[in-house]
């Protein structure tokens, strides 16, 4: 086993296609087959499964993936150390619900830092995405919420997993929407005033309701649309009258002054719910100096609100 074998099954792992890993590792793809089959036969396991749409892990190459991600990241810190100072670039990641805060504080961390000696990750994505990223080091920090709803499970991904979560803040469900909307002037809205209206869920690549992004998934929406992004749901609640329900924790200088939050009125079929935002890291790995720069600005920015 070598580090460069190492690199490559990282590399094939996040890109997901032999393909596209060997245009980003400037090596063939047959060269690059023949390593991960020789390492595959050194280690008596099968690290990807193929198929005509790309590469996934199988349960073992997923095992494999956590410590040779610690193997490398140990040999990049020696890297750093010891290295030509010119020629090296530090990496920091972090994956995240789709929260502009998150993007704000990213924004505030990078901006205080020589960006000539980093290389910068910011993945605004699925539930899923956040708790594997941070599981297999692809990212340092993931940024999620938990609820009572979806707490229980939760854990116990985050036990499965070796990660630990660290609580930023705790709000309760709001409205989001467009500031022309009908109910825009509403002091509070409840949840029969919203039936006529599209309600907006970030896709999730598992359809159990405890990977939403959205608090209160669970009730009977009559109008649904599915997104990918925070720029489409925007643009959705201005065409649409859309709306999801959020955290109500806006960043205008990001979003704009276009949107707002309302609180939700709960009644006794649609109860509130409380979401706990916080972020999630692996569990006894130090953090980097860059890491505790970017939870620093996190905390800094919720603790104004």
């Amino acid at each position: 086993m070598t580090l460069q074998q190492i690199h490559y099954i990282i590399e094939i792992s996040e890109q997901g296609s032999m393909n596209k890993a060997a245009e980003s590792l400037y090596v063939s793809q047959p060269s690059l087959t023949s390593a991960v089959r020789e390492l595959e036969k050194e280690l008596g396991i099968t690290i990807f499964l193929r198929s005509g749409r790309g590469v996934t892990l199988t349960n073992d190459g997923s095992e494999f993936l956590v410590y040779a991600r610690q193997v490398y990241q140990q040999y990049e810190i020696l890297r750093d150390k010891y290295g030509k100072k010119d020629a090296i670039r530090q990496k920091f990641a972090v994956s995240a619900q789709h929260y502009s805060f998150a993007v704000k504080a990213f924004v505030s961390a990078v901006q205080n830092t020589d960006m000539r000696k980093y290389e910068f990750s910011l993945r605004e994505t699925t539930t899923y995405d956040v708790i594997r990223d941070v599981s297999t080091f692809r990212s340092e920090i993931g940024i999620l919420y938990l609820s009572d709803f979806n707490r229980t499970l939760m854990t116990k991904l985050f036990r499965d997993h070796d990660l630990e979560f660290h609580s930023l803040i705790t709000v309760q469900a709001f409205v989001y929407l467009y500031k022309d909307h009908p109910l825009a002037g509403e002091q509070s809205i409840r949840f029969d005033q919203l039936r006529d209206y599209p309600a907006l869920f970030f896709e999730q690549k598992n359809s159990s309701f405890y990977y939403s992004e959205e608090i209160l998934s669970t009730n009977e929406y009559e109008r649904m649309i599915h997104t990918s992004d925070r720029a489409t749901n925007l643009n959705l609640m201005v065409a649409l009258n859309a709306y999801t329900l959020c955290s109500g924790i806006i960043c205008e200088e990001l979003n704009g002054a276009d949107f707002i939050a309302v609180p939700f009125e709960a009644d006794e079929e649609h109860q509130n719910s409380q979401m706990e935002i916080g972020y999630i890291t692996k569990k006894h790995f130090p953090r980097s100096p860059m890491g505790e720069r970017y939870i620093e600005e996190l905390k800094n920015y919720l603790a104004g609100l």
